[in-house]
């Protein structure tokens, strides 16, 4: 898993293994009716971030310690954090699960204006307050960028005009975006039903396999080869929770639990190698993949859906902002104190700043802006592209045709989020 990151940092590599989530990555939801959350997926969307963030800080390859590479500042804590940037694929997975939440029995401009709104207030404080660092405060950091780069970073989309990331986290919303992009193709097809959404769960991910033989870039893009079974995997998941157990939807989720350990193997031991300096082999992240996929099949399906803890919606919460801006100004705060204090105190005191960072942009800008971001996201393209009654048609008819046939009734909080809140 690989991805442009941002410029020349002491010592610069090209790209960065893992940032997630999300999409799994957003965090904060919508309150949900009493008894209906799945609070656990929270507080493991937040320990998949410090997963992430333990990696970039202690095993992924910089001089910031005062020593090069990270991994001799931390030699026993980075053998752990060195499988830190997992916390993506689980990311991933767990999009795959509550995006469908997000686009089950919605229409199309609910969809657009719930990912609009979730993602972008967020992203952008973070966006800005990274440039105003790596342009005015720590040049050196961004001197293969300019000023027009930074304002293309704001659309999100930079990765599809070349543009380099002012944070090299930023690659995984990429992915995020292509993925909701497929939702949002199946929605206004009218395909948001439990079989064609196993269909396609089913079939996705094996033509992904075939991008390296597709001529247009366009479609492999919109394939996600590398990630496609992580989401699929998710989607199945998704099914089983909704609408129970048959042998044809495990089976779907198995095969795309093979693919997505054999995939993330590839690239998981060549990344340790590459960026931080360990041999690991491809089984063992076979291992942890599967070990993910049974981890959220154990949370979700089983009675431990139910369980609730202070703390874990506000540990959701928490998720998106802190994966958008504990990287690069982490780096800085370790570089500035580096030298004065103990390791494990720069550490905690560079993790509670980005934890107080999350917290204020939770606070006062996705808790107004994003809300209200969203819903004017949903009119506009109500207004614009009419999709109102032909998109409320369908969605009474996909209602009216799964409720006929579910077994039992186990609703689901329309706007639960997923490392993304679905990040």
């Amino acid at each position: 898993m690989s991805s442009s990151t941002t410029m020349a940092a002491r010592p610069a590599p090209a790209e960065p293994a893992a940032a997630p989530a999300p999409g799994a990555l957003e965090g904060r939801t919508e309150p949900p009716r009493k008894g209906t959350r799945l609070a656990l997926l929270d507080g493991l969307r937040l320990l998949a971030a410090i997963g992430v963030i333990l990696y970039h800080y202690t095993a992924w390859h910089h001089g910031y310690w005062g020593v090069e590479p990270a991994k001799a500042a931390w030699p026993y804590l980075s053998r752990v954090s060195v499988f830190g940037n997992m916390g993506v694929q689980l990311f991933f997975v767990i999009s795959g699960f509550v995006i469908l939440l997000s686009a089950y029995g919605k229409r199309p401009a609910q969809f657009i204006g719930s990912r609009v709104g979730r993602l972008f207030p967020a992203y952008w404080v973070a966006v800005l307050a990274t440039g105003v660092l790596i342009f005015f405060i720590w040049p050196s950091m961004g001197e293969r960028l300019s000023f027009a780069d930074w304002a293309v970073n704001l659309t999100m989309m930079q990765t599809g005009f070349h543009v380099p990331h002012v944070d090299g986290v930023y690659w995984t919303l990429w992915v995020e975006m292509r993925f909701y992009g497929l939702v949002l193709v199946l929605m206004m097809l009218g395909w948001v039903t439990r079989k064609r959404i196993l269909a396609f769960a089913a079939i996705w991910p094996m033509f992904g396999l075939l991008a390296p033989v597709i001529p247009s870039n366009f479609v492999r893009q919109a394939l996600i080869p590398e990630h496609a079974a992580l989401f699929a995997g998710g989607m199945c998941l998704f099914l089983i929770y909704r609408f129970g157990h048959t042998p044809l939807r495990w089976a779907v989720l198995g095969l795309n639990v093979v693919q997505a350990a054999w995939l993330t193997g590839k690239t998981g031991s060549s990344e340790a190698m590459d960026l931080v300096g360990y041999a690991i082999p491809p089984q063992v992240y076979w291992g942890i993949v599967v070990g993910i996929f049974a981890l959220i099949a154990v949370l979700v399906l089983t009675p431990l859906r139910r369980v609730d803890l202070p703390g874990l919606a506000l540990a959701g919460a928490l998720t998106y902002p802190i994966y958008l801006l504990h990287e690069i100004w982490g780096w800085w705060i370790i570089d500035q104190l580096s030298g004065h204090l103990p390791r494990p105190v720069i550490l905690a005191i560079t993790m509670a700043v980005a934890g107080i960072a999350a917290y204020l942009v939770y606070r006062f800008i996705e808790q107004t802006i994003g809300r209200r971001l969203g819903k004017a996201v949903t009119s506009a393209v109500d207004a614009v592209v009419s999709l109102r009654e032909p998109a409320s048609a369908f969605a009474a008819r996909a209602r009216a045709a799964e409720d006929s046939r579910k077994p039992t009734s186990r609703v689901l909080p329309h706007n639960q989020g997923g490392i993304t809140r679905g990040l």
